[in-house]
């Protein structure tokens, strides 16, 4: 099996990039991609570790936009950490992330909870912080005991702290994973973050999202039923696109979502990092010819 969506302790995953590198070993995995986000910061700590494992490590990046009213999640496969247009776009999109966290902790402050902008930081290991270090801050403080108290009483979509991110469309995301010579893949098309919505829903944004370069969606996720995963597969296959999946593990920060098995009964075949690979490889050699 393989997990091609996990995060670090560079974004919001509570494992460092070796450390879950060593478990996908211990989890028996063929392969693994970290793709943490809004950063590449831990791709060098992850491939580094790579190098003498039994595994293939895969280094990629997670990045939110919104397209239909709904935000969708690009995950980029195969990347150069190193490519300056990506850096640039990365930089934007923190930069955005910033300015809404400055406005939720001003909304946090007038709900009553006494919070910090460095107290938030200081949850954060990486570069990238987002709402998930604000649950672990007010956690820390005794305002809450988990989490998803956090999140259900203040900064989930809708409640009185969340405030929406400034996020750009679909068509750059995937052109900045294309500038950083990686795959662009959807991410969660039909889980709560990824839009929702059913067959038509899904169906009408691949129909946006092909012509403006995606290369795959994921057809296995934590979260898809089994008709789900039909469903998104069937459609994938409608649209010639490269199946992917994998858990959208953070480790202790989503202590029920597994490596590599989600909540218990994903299981991503290797064959599907084999279909990329080779299609990322055969993009990198028309590259080559044409340049």
């Amino acid at each position: 099996m393989i997990d091609l969506h996990t995060h670090s302790t560079a974004s919001d995953g509570k494992d460092s990039p070796a450390l879950l590198v060593e478990r996908a070993v211990k989890a028996g995995l063929s392969g693994i991609a970290l793709t943490d986000h809004d950063t590449v910061s831990g791709l060098a700590e992850f491939l580094e570790a790579g190098k003498n494992a039994p595994l293939k490590t895969v280094p990629g990046v997670e990045l939110s936009s919104r397209g239909n009213n709904r935000e969708l999640h690009i995950v980029g496969l195969f990347i150069d950490p190193d490519s300056p247009v990506l850096a640039a776009f990365l930089e934007k999109m923190r930069q955005n992330r910033s300015k809404r966290n400055e406005e939720m902790l001003i909304r946090l402050n007038a709900m009553g909870f006494s919070l910090t902008k460095e107290e938030v930081e200081e949850e954060a290991e990486g570069e990238s912080v987002g709402r998930p270090h604000f649950a672990q801050a007010l956690i820390r403080k005794g305002y809450f005991k988990t989490s998803r108290e956090v999140f259900e009483q203040c900064l989930k979509r809708g409640k009185r702290a969340y405030v929406p991110r400034e996020l750009s469309s679909p068509g750059e995301a995937i052109a900045a994973v294309h500038e950083a010579g990686g795959l662009a893949i959807w991410a969660h098309p039909v889980s709560q973050n990824g839009g929702g919505g059913g067959r038509s829903h899904v169906k009408k944004c691949l129909a946006q999202l092909v012509p403006e370069g995606l290369d795959g969606v994921e057809t296995y996720y934590s979260q898809f039923t089994p008709a789900q995963h039909e469903m998104v597969s069937s459609l994938a296959e409608e649209f010639a696109l490269l199946p992917s999946g994998g858990s959208d593990y953070h480790g202790g920060n989503i202590p029920e979502i597994s490596l590599g098995i989600g909540t218990g009964n994903l299981a991503v075949p290797d064959g599907l990092l084999a279909a990329l690979e080779e299609r990322w490889l055969a993009k990198r050699e028309e590259e080559e010819k044409s340049s």
